[in-house]
């Protein structure tokens, strides 16, 4: 039997969900590195393929540690259904591929991943797919990109690098009364701080690579949602084109998700300190962080999130040199893209995760060249101040 019930709370739900142990009786869960299943008789076999019965076929689909991954975040996220997937950007081509079809057409915010900008423009529209980019934070600009043939509206909040956030309540009212589906792409909040299914989206996506995982191992994705959307169309892709979920990573990801919670307080308690005193710095033009009074929408952030997270952003008064002259400087914040890490990491995103994007584009979403991201891991607080004042002096 599953070692949870639905009265179970966030933590308890992080640790417990999803497990059913084996016949071995065992306390963690265990890595079934098989490819294929045994049925009793070919009549098993036959409902099994048929899905007249639950089993095992194949671990490309069916997989009990990727089960128990799915079932675990699924939980965590208050849905029904969730889907693993190889990485972030597979779950969200999953999601896209899974419920869209050719005259689709999707409204984005442009205050997303360069690489989603990429799979929209660049691959979705070969497939007679069409994207509208809005301003994240103007409902107006959402409504107003609406087309009778719209069947999904797509979004980052908080966004990366700038930390900008949607009203999600407001969005998903604008959604549903147009017949839309709302994604929302939670991989910076995480269910630890943020849950979208509860303020109105559909469908919730995430990148396990990052905070889910939360030190850097392993590539994963999932989206998650209801059973006739998540559980069925995108599902029902994911087991025909494959992008799966590995056991091994999915037992990492169970793994993260026992720590979650304390981690994503500790990496927002971190970052809010960080952030106050970046905005002391005579080099530093602006600082971006929703737990910041100075935040635009440092209000809304406070009502739809429990935490304020551990991405931050802040533009440097010198420009790209600045920014560069800063990030070479450091010794103990890791040179690196990719963020979610026990480790702090820093970044240029404007040569770096979005230096595919047009130099208007990168201008319409307001990637300065003296803008550095800085996701901010556990380490103490007083080391990654040192660290970065050797840059800004």
């Amino acid at each position: 039997m599953p070692e949870y019930d639905d009265d179970y709370k966030f933590d308890t739900l992080a640790v417990r969900a999803g497990q059913i142990r084996s016949a071995e009786g065992e306390h963690c869960e265990p890595i079934f590195t098989t490819s294929s299943y045994v049925f009793s008789s070919a009549s098993e076999a036959a409902s099994r393929f048929s899905d007249e019965q639950p089993g095992n076929i194949y671990s490309r689909f069916t997989n009990p540690t990727v089960r128990t991954f799915e079932q675990r975040l699924a939980a965590m996220e208050g849905a029904e259904s969730c889907v693993a997937t190889a990485s972030g950007m597979a779950a969200i081509l999953s999601t896209c591929l899974g419920l869209l079809k050719s005259g689709d057409h999707i409204v984005s915010s442009r205050s997303i991943f360069g690489s989603t900008t990429m799979l929209f423009t660049n691959y979705l529209a070969k497939l007679g797919i069409e994207t509208s980019f809005v301003k994240l934070t103007d409902i107006d600009d959402w409504a107003a990109a609406i087309r009778p043939e719209t069947r999904l509206m797509f979004m980052e909040t908080p966004s990366n690098p700038l930390t900008e956030l949607a009203d999600i309540e407001q969005l998903a009212d604008l959604a549903h009364r147009n017949d839309i589906l709302l994604a929302v792409d939670n991989c910076f909040c995480t269910p630890a701080l943020q849950q979208p299914l509860r303020l109105g989206a559909d469908i919730v996506i995430h990148s396990a690579t990052k905070f889910l995982d939360g030190q850097g191992r392993c590539l994963g994705g999932a989206v998650v949602g209801p059973k006739d959307t998540v559980g069925e169309k995108v599902f029902g892709f994911l087991r025909t084109a494959g992008p799966s979920m590995s056991p091994f990573n999915a037992w990492v990801f169970l793994k993260g998700l026992e720590t979650l919670s304390l981690r994503m307080k500790a990496h927002s308690a971190n970052a809010l300190e960080l952030a106050r005193w970046l905005e002391q710095q005579a080099n530093v033009k602006r600082v971006f962080y929703p737990g910041l009074a100075s935040h635009d929408q440092h209000q809304l952030a406070c009502r739809q999130q429990s935490g304020f997270g551990g991405l931050l952003s802040f533009e440097l008064k010198g420009g790209r040199a600045a920014g560069w002259k800063l990030i070479d400087a450091t010794r103990l914040i890791s040179i690196t893209a990719n963020l979610g890490d026990a480790k702090s990491t820093i970044t240029h995103p404007a040569s770096t995760t979005h230096n595919r994007l047009t130099p208007e584009q990168r201008e319409q979403t307001g990637i300065a060249d003296g803008l550095v991201r800085i996701a901010v891991g556990l380490e103490d607080i007083e080391d990654l101040k040192e660290d970065l004042a050797r840059g800004l002096q």
